[in-house]
């Protein structure tokens, strides 16, 4: 049975789909990384190595209630940026849940702009 291998586009993490789980999926479908949470949606699913997803979110936690929301692209983009002392960038997004004020940093990433969030 043949494997396909795919790359998480925030961890690098590498997800192994057979055959049989390919046939199981469906475009509009969504794939959750075990190792980082991102979520991604099933965009192409055609034979051979015809297949492509979509970053749709990363799952966190809110360091403040304890509780799970996902990060996404238009999160970031309503988010206001700040540098710190040390010259990374930080984006500042509210939690869904308490209204906490969060800083998350990553690196932009031609392309992605939820790659590496910290």
């Amino acid at each position: 049975m043949a494997t396909l291998e795919i790359d998480c586009p925030v961890c690098a993490e590498v997800l192994e789909l057979t055959d049989a789980d390919r046939a199981e999926l469906a475009v509009g479908d969504v794939i959750v990384c075990d190792s980082c949470n991102a979520e991604m949606e099933v965009t192409r699913n055609g034979p051979g190595e015809d297949f492509e997803l979509e970053l749709l979110g990363i799952l966190t936690v809110c360091p403040n209630c304890g509780e799970e929301f996902d990060v996404t692209d238009d999160m970031l983009a309503a988010a206001p940026t700040i540098e710190n002392a040390d010259g990374t960038i930080a984006s500042v997004v509210s939690c869904p849940h308490c209204r906490a004020q969060i800083e998350l940093e990553f690196e932009e990433e031609a392309g992605d702009s939820l790659d590496n969030i910290t």
